[in-house]
């Protein structure tokens, strides 16, 4: 198969002889390669299923333990892309996701996709129940403006399904958990984001003027 060829063209049959080969090589070169293929390939809807449908996601999702940074960086642009799609959302495992020690590129494309998966009301409680004892301290004026805006709009995606669903609202997570550092601790998320409406960044200002409308 000539991974060069478009990717819209692939069969089921194609795309199946891809993840294995992704399951079963020890070749970095290899691996890269086939998870941009996969990744490419993801931009087709169609793709998205077929992929989830063949168990794509979870080889996927088993590269980001690799100890090469590049295949980490492409299982996650991969991933990001699958979770365009509401059924594989449910499938990733957010947990993998969240324990993921990032460089300062791929902390954007982490949370690219937590951003997506926050998207979906479905995975709140998945999100919430996650261990994330740092993301509070990304919301700060030092951090890099491409990853505190999506931290900001990870959070005010939460806060609007919490809003509507008060039934993820309980106090059963674990103080690491991405509920207690947010909301376990409201002084200090609201003394964090009021130094936030100072930031020289228009799109940062208005990020968090929406929060915290989202809050009230």
């Amino acid at each position: 198969m000539d991974l060069s060829n478009s990717t819209h063209d692939f069969e089921a049959d194609d795309i199946q002889n891809l993840i294995h080969l992704l399951e079963y090589t020890k070749d970095p070169t290899i691996q890269e390669q086939v998870l941009i293929t996969l990744s490419n390939s993801a931009a087709f809807s169609v793709n998205q299923d077929t992929i989830r449908n063949l168990g794509g996601l979870s080889v996927v999702g088993k590269m980001l333990s690799v100890p090469v940074t590049n295949i980490k960086e492409k299982a996650l642009n991969a991933l990001n892309n699958l979770s365009m799609n509401i059924k594989n959302q449910e499938v990733v495992k957010v947990k993998k996701v969240f324990g993921y020690s990032v460089s300062a590129y791929s902390e954007v494309q982490v949370l690219k996709l937590l951003v997506n998966l926050s998207a979906n009301p479905a995975m709140t409680e998945h999100l919430l129940n996650a261990q994330a004892p740092f993301l509070l301290s990304l919301c700060d004026s030092c951090t890099n403006k491409d990853v505190l805006l999506r931290v900001l709009v990870f959070i005010t995606n939460l806060t609007k399904h919490m809003k509507k669903d008060k039934s993820t609202v309980h106090s059963e997570y674990n103080e690491d958990s991405v509920f207690s550092v947010l909301w376990g601790n409201s002084t200090l998320c609201a003394q964090k984001l009021a130094s936030l409406l100072h930031h020289n960044d228009t799109e940062v200002r208005e990020q968090v003027a929406e929060l915290i409308m989202q809050q009230c």
